[in-house]
């Protein structure tokens, strides 16, 4: 296999993980909106109605589907990590104790240290658009040329 079609393979299977990995959060608001209204009452301090959850649900899945198939990307990519850097921000004081136990021995900040891989393997998606040749984007761009 040629160093191109590695690359390209490699930010396939990247772009499909970090696409699903989102997805299912964002389809999780449309199968349990009360637990997302709980979340966003305590994280945030604001009641939302389902019709919004629905609403932000359905614009991330969106953005997921673009993701996955590689489309629009200097807008996709970076709306995506901008997605999960809301995420990472509302939860950052779980950074500061990454071993923290609760009183039956399981760790409670384990989700934060995987939310920072994934916003690094975002930012390497970013950093990585002019390499993505297996993608809607790479081959509407060849249309042109």
């Amino acid at each position: 296999m040629s160093e191109q079609n590695r690359e390209g393979l490699a930010l396939l299977i990247l772009r499909l993980g970090l696409a699903w990995f989102i997805f299912l959060w964002a389809a999780h608001k449309i199968i349990t909106p009360k637990q997302y209204q709980g979340l966003a009452r305590h994280f945030d301090g604001v009641d939302l109605e389902f019709t919004t959850i629905y609403a932000v649900a359905a614009v991330q899945i969106l953005i997921c589907v673009l993701v996955a198939i590689g489309a629009v990307r200097w807008i996709s990519y970076p709306a995506l990590a901008l997605m999960h850097l809301f995420t990472v921000l509302r939860r950052w004081e779980g950074f500061f104790d990454p071993f923290a136990l609760n009183d039956r021995g399981f760790p409670i900040h384990r989700n934060q240290v995987i939310d920072l891989a994934v916003l690094g393997a975002m930012i390497a998606l970013i950093l990585l658009i002019h390499r993505d040749r297996w993608s809607v984007g790479a081959w509407w761009k060849g249309r042109g040329a």
